[in-house]
């Protein structure tokens, strides 16, 4: 029994996988398949993830050409969710909520501190 020494070799997913051979299409191609509800229904960033991961995994093995190709339609995806976050302003980064978060509790802390201080001068 032959032994699997990457642990890329053991991934695979039956939910969300690309056409076979979609790699192998040009760019503009690659990168709309990639951002469709079919390929990656979590949206585009998912698709950009398994573009990158494909990338990754075949290191050497791709041709300068091929991994040109596919760097382009790693730009043209990058342009797809751009456009899309500018089209659903609603959603918020993670990095927004936290920052939100932390303002809430700094104004809190404020708040008690002076209340606490505004007791100490009456009394």
């Amino acid at each position: 029994m032959a032994t699997q020494k990457k642990w890329s070799a053991k991934v695979n997913t039956d939910s969300t996988h690309p056409d076979q051979g979609l790699f192998k299409k040009n760019p503009s191609v690659i990168a709309k398949a990639l951002a469709s509800r079919k390929v990656s229904p979590k949206g585009p960033a998912s698709g950009m993830r398994m573009l990158n991961f494909y990338i990754n995994r075949a290191g050497t093995n791709l041709s300068e050409s091929r991994h040109a190709a596919l760097e382009r339609a790693k730009t043209i995806l990058s342009g797809i969710i751009a456009d899309q976050k500018r089209q659903d302003p609603k959603k918020k980064s993670g990095a927004k909520k936290s920052s939100s978060k932390a303002a809430k509790k700094s104004t809190k802390k404020t708040t008690s501190r002076s209340t606490g201080k505004t007791a100490k001068k009456a009394a």
